[in-house]
């Protein structure tokens, strides 16, 4: 008899076991599964800003180099972006495609580099996770770079 109890309690240790294994692994996948979720919500936010920082570097080079030199001194002018206009039509993009809307929380930065001719955007709004994983940041947030410069070619 004693040869009899001593699978049977082995069996019972053994199934307590593969139940413990089987809970962590779930655990482990669901995880994974809201790592993922996040990284990819991450990653469309990130392009969308992108795209923004892109067409409002675009925009705001456009309208800063006001072409009036090229007007009224001919294609040897250098064209000089205003600064003021430049940011103006940043405001304006980003106002026209919804930004603000799409992205509460938008905030932006526009500088000029007059020496270069460059216009650079940058954009930033917070990141809104479908899922909170377990030691993940409470507050994220998503940001793009964009330049664009003015110039003639000759």
């Amino acid at each position: 008899m004693a040869d009899h109890c001593g699978p049977r309690r082995f069996r019972r240790d053994e199934r307590g076991t593969v139940l413990l294994l089987i809970v962590g692994f779930a655990v482990v996948l669901l995880m994974l599964a809201a790592v993922v979720t996040d990284a990819s919500a991450a990653y469309l936010q990130r392009q969308g800003l992108d795209t923004l920082a892109d067409g409002a570097a675009l925009t705001a080079a456009d309208a800063g180099a006001s072409g009036d030199e090229a007007y009224g001194d001919g294609l040897d002018a250098d064209l000089h972006l205003d600064a003021a206009v430049a940011r103006a039509a940043v405001t304006s993009y980003l106002h026209r495609v919804g930004a603000f809307r799409r992205y509460p929380g938008l905030v932006t930065r526009v500088s000029v580099d007059p020496s270069t001719q460059r216009v650079m955007v940058s954009v930033r709004a917070p990141l809104h996770l479908p899922l909170h994983v377990p030691g993940g940041p409470e507050q994220a947030s998503v940001g793009a770079t964009s330049a664009a410069t003015v110039g003639v070619d000759e």
